[in-house]
């Protein structure tokens, strides 16, 4: 599913995020990435997803070596992965339901199919009722549901989430959770950057901690760790 071997990133202004980093991410995990500010857990996400290219080692996803993709087979591999953000990210002008839809509309889905999925992935975050609502007229935890559809609606293989419970009340973070499961159950493998210690320490599942740009654990339902 995800791997990688001995992975740097240095970037330009010559900090190294990553230090010879090496794992491997099986088809429907769960997995935390938990460890300091700045230990490098953002820079190991937008990796896998492309954002980011690796100085030295190989990275591959699905199958795919992405430190190597030319820039046009990117988006092929982009479509099986999903993306949650900690600030939401929707187009404001759009409604809940044009926000989801655009993913699908990106690789020129039909339109009864885009109709049919993004009623689907609405029900299934529970928030069908808020269709027609723009960003601006829900709620944080609702705009996160609403990422978390948009990240779901084309059927990523994985969800890469970077601290998506950090801008949440803890009863709202609870419930975007319980729908991460939900999700992680229905066979979608969850790579989850959070320094919220209670729902590592709750939520049992993997948890792989970095610090200064190298893996310093890796645990199988494992615990927080760090002090926060």
């Amino acid at each position: 599913m995800i791997e990688m071997q001995d992975i740097w990133k240095t970037y330009a202004d010559g900090t190294h995020a990553l230090r010879g980093v090496s794992v491997r991410i099986d088809r429907n995990e769960f997995v935390y990435l938990v460890g300091p500010s700045g230990a490098g857990k953002s820079t190991f996400m937008k990796l896998i997803y492309r954002e980011e290219v690796p100085t030295k080692g190989q990275i591959s996803v699905n199958g795919f070596n992405v430190g190597r993709l030319k820039q046009r087979k990117i988006p092929y591999v982009r479509r099986n992965i999903g993306v949650v953000f900690q600030d939401f990210r929707l187009l404001p002008n759009l409604t809940a339901f044009e926000n989801i839809a655009f993913a699908m509309e990106v690789i020129e889905a039909p339109r009864k199919l885009i109709k049919r999925r993004v009623s689907e992935v609405l029900d299934l975050v529970g928030l069908k009722s808020k269709a027609n609502s723009l960003p601006a007229q829900l709620s944080g935890g609702e705009q996160q549901r609403i990422s978390i559809a948009r990240a779901i609606v084309n059927n990523p293989s994985v969800i890469v989430a970077d601290e998506p419970t950090g801008n949440l009340d803890p009863e709202t973070s609870w419930g975007i959770m319980n729908l991460l499961e939900e999700i992680n159950f229905r066979g979608t493998t969850i790579i989850m950057a959070t320094h919220n210690k209670e729902i590592v320490n709750t939520i049992r599942k993997r948890v792989i901690a970095i610090e200064g740009g190298q893996i310093v654990r890796d645990q199988v339902r494992g615990d927080y760790g760090y002090d926060i």
